[in-house]
């Protein structure tokens, strides 16, 4: 029978035995988040052999599968956990290595993949649109190639001049050759625009601790990144206009500076009179390593104190700054200042016996508020059954486990020292914590389902007694 004008006619095929015609199943087509979970782990994959490769490492042999594993799941990441000390373990090579995995998993390996696709063929696919807007968490689909564009650009542009400033000082205030010098500046600026926390000394940067030109590029570099491409290019194109500014845009701006200041000044005080940390500096010193140490827990994983060293207390503060996290489509991870904002409005407006959430004098769609509640159980879920797993095959404390645990899964990178230390069975649970976190779990979830539930039918409400 001939198909009506505009209908599209069903594919069938006849069974050989009973002749009877059947639908042909559907061509599969994959879920953005499954491509972008699947190139993520075909760039660790590739980062983890050439790792293993001799010349990667100093000394004889060449690395273990989990160390270059453990390194290169890490850089990817942009977490900067490590299990071995990067500027002694690994060779100028592998050195390069990680800087390269640091760049295409910060700006983002189907940004990267776009933008090459843009300069090869000059066009993009639906498919590859739809990917791009994914992991860019941009709107529409017609400003893809634009954006990537610019989100490319805006991290070259930031990486280069904390590049130059880190060059310069290294070279004419610590007498470092130009190349040495040089090479320094730029695995830095890239390191912490990409939050990614490696450094190339054996204590982060504890050695610079009192120094500006050192730590406040590199704090400026890092704050930027959790700030967001999105909200960077917002800015850049209404800077003077704030009423336009978006709710992500209002949100992160307002949120960063809060858990900016809020934490400096927890940690300076908490901090003061710790001879091990803030005790042994001068007064002016205090404030700008107190500044630095805040910034750090927004999942940029470098250190200037001796985390280690810290009291208790201030390791409970970087467990909250740190799964808090900074803006939504940044270099960053954790929570995310938008989510955490959401719940924080849902609890005020629940105490208040309001009907509607607001934010900003705006009104929160409900679908909101099930992704922010969603995401927050699932990461806690993740955050509390990894750290009694860990609990179980290790001795170290609970304060230490949660602390190395939430560094991982919030892509910081921060530690109390026992991350070499771990069972092999407990750095993969932080591998694979730093691999959900820099996708993120709802993300990774829509990634390995195997469909999406339509009904179409509801059930009968029912209210159970809540509290």
């Amino acid at each position: 029978m001939q198909a009506s004008c505009g209908r599209r006619r069903a594919l069938v095929y006849r069974d050989s035995v009973n002749s009877r015609p059947r639908p042909l199943r559907p061509r599969y087509r994959s879920h953005p988040a499954a491509i972008i979970a699947a190139s993520f782990a075909a760039v660790i994959a590739a980062g983890t052999g050439l790792l293993m490769l001799p010349i990667a490492k100093e000394g004889p042999g060449g690395a273990t599968f989990l160390e270059a594993l453990f390194t290169a799941t890490s850089a990817v990441c942009v977490t900067g956990h490590i299990i071995v000390d990067t500027p002694v373990f690994w060779a100028p090579f592998g050195h390069a290595i990680i800087l390269l995995l640091i760049q295409i998993g910060g700006i983002g390996v189907m940004s990267i993949a776009t933008l090459l696709g843009l300069l090869v063929a000059r066009r993009l696919g639906l498919r590859t649109r739809l990917t791009a807007v994914s992991e860019t968490h941009t709107v529409g689909l017609g400003d893809v190639r634009r954006v990537i564009t610019r989100v490319v650009l805006i991290a070259l542009v930031v990486e280069t001049v904390v590049a130059l400033l880190l060059t310069a000082r290294w070279w004419l205030g610590y007498d470092y050759g130009f190349a040495h010098a040089l090479w320094h500046g730029v695995f830095h600026a890239v390191s912490s625009f990409n939050n990614a926390g490696f450094a190339l000394y054996s204590d982060s940067l504890m050695g610079f601790v009192a120094d500006p030109w050192i730590t406040l590029p590199i704090s400026g570099a890092v704050i930027l990144g959790g700030l967001g491409f999105s909200v960077i290019l917002e800015l850049l194109r209404r800077y003077r206009l704030p009423r336009l500014w978006t709710l992500t845009t209002t949100t992160v701006l307002v949120g960063t500076g809060v858990l900016l200041i809020g934490g400096t000044v927890a940690i300076t005080a908490l901090e003061w009179d710790n001879p091990g940390t803030l005790g042994a500096l001068e007064p002016q010193e205090r404030l700008l390593a107190g500044f630095v140490a805040a910034v750090m827990p927004r999942t940029a994983g470098f250190n200037n104190l001796d985390i280690s060293a810290m009291h208790p207390t201030t390791w409970l503060l970087h467990d909250v700054l740190m799964f808090i996290g900074a803006g939504p489509a940044s270099t960053a991870g954790g929570l995310k200042i938008t989510t955490f904002a959401v719940l924080f409005f849902i609890v005020l407006t629940e105490l208040r016996g309001g009907t509607a959430v607001n934010m900003f004098g705006k009104r929160l769609p409900r679908s909101v508020h099930r992704e922010a509640i969603t995401i927050a159980l699932v990461s806690v879920a993740l955050v509390v059954a990894s750290t009694a797993f860990i609990m179980l095959i290790s001795d170290h404390g609970l304060d230490r486990i949660l602390f190395e645990v939430i560094s991982a899964f919030a892509t910081v990178g921060l530690s109390t020292g026992i991350t070499a230390s771990l069972p092999e069975a407990a750095q993969a649970v932080l591998i694979l914590l730093m691999f959900i976190g820099r996708l993120g779990p709802v993300a990774l979830g829509s990634a390995l389902a195997l469909r999406r539930e339509q009904r179409l039918y509801e059930l009968p409400k029912e209210r159970p007694v809540i509290g």
